[in-house]
């Protein structure tokens, strides 16, 4: 009979880590999209669906500058400066296998944001409700840099960025939520959510740690 594989001895202890990051950030993170969202001006010219998918595009190319590239150029200098130059040879650092996990997460992430964000200003008719457009934008920006500094510090810091998925959860579910209501009215809106919330508490159950099932 095998025998589960054992937890790293330091898991727990990481693991608070992470969870006290992901509390402290998730605070910081709040009070910026507030902030965002109630002090700037509302934005002008956008009662058309065609400026508002302007601006997010607008918004998405931020994003990627910031984000995706600079991790794609990361790793790309780490690699003109080491034996890493060779892909094939294997040689890694520490440095590099994080910038490489960086760029990974975020081209998954990126995708399930910018689905997020273009669903947000479809429903966001005017100036005024297209600021969260922005506040989401910088939001993540910010999570991202929080995730990537974090992680090189250690595994467990890397929980700093976790606010940059979770708005892009939260405004997902926002917008199926409301195209549910669409289609089918207060059941319409309700279905997705409890669907998602079920599916959440599956993969919980499942990931549940050995001792307990």
């Amino acid at each position: 009979m095998s025998v589960p594989a054992q937890p790293a001895p330091d898991f727990r202890r990481q693991r608070a880590v992470g969870m006290a990051g992901i509390a402290v950030a998730s605070l910081f993170a709040s009070a910026l999209w507030l902030g965002i969202d109630l002090w700037i001006s509302p934005l002008p010219g956008m009662e058309s669906l065609g400026a508002r998918m302007l601006l997010t595009l607008k918004c998405c190319c931020a994003a990627v500058l910031f984000c995706l590239v600079t991790g794609i150029e990361a790793v790309a200098h780490e690699r003109l400066t080491s034996p890493a130059f060779d892909p094939l040879v294997g040689f890694e650092t520490r440095r590099l296998r994080v910038n490489q996990r960086y760029l990974q997460n975020t081209l998954e992430q990126i995708v399930v944001f910018a689905a997020a964000l273009f669903g947000l200003a479809a429903y966001s008719p005017d100036g005024s409700s297209m600021r969260a457009v922005v506040a989401t934008t910088v939001l993540w920006i910010v999570a991202r840099a929080a995730f990537w500094l974090g992680y090189h510090r250690s595994a467990a810091l890397r929980g700093l960025g976790a606010p940059g998925m979770a708005i892009s959860m939260i405004v997902l579910l926002y917008v199926v939520s409301r195209f549910g209501h669409e289609i089918a009215g207060t059941v319409g809106a309700i279905v997705p959510l409890a669907a998602f919330v079920a599916i959440e508490a599956v993969l919980f159950w499942e990931t549940r740690p050995v001792k307990e099932r």
